[in-house]
């Protein structure tokens, strides 16, 4: 029971963002998403691309 007392302790003293800032953090994760997934996308293609000319 120490250690839920302890985990009671710490969860008060989190400080939780605010909704504008979770919003914008939200929206930051998922715009890096999409621009990694499309640089990998267009990777993939241009070295299956290469890679089809040589063999």
């Amino acid at each position: 029971m120490k250690f839920l007392k302890s985990v009671k302790v710490e969860m008060q003293e989190v400080t939780w963002p605010s909704k504008a800032k979770l919003s914008k953090d939200v929206v930051t994760v998922i715009q890096s998403t999409l621009l990694f997934a499309a640089f990998f996308a267009v990777s993939d293609f241009a070295i299956d691309f290469v890679m089809k000319l040589f063999v």
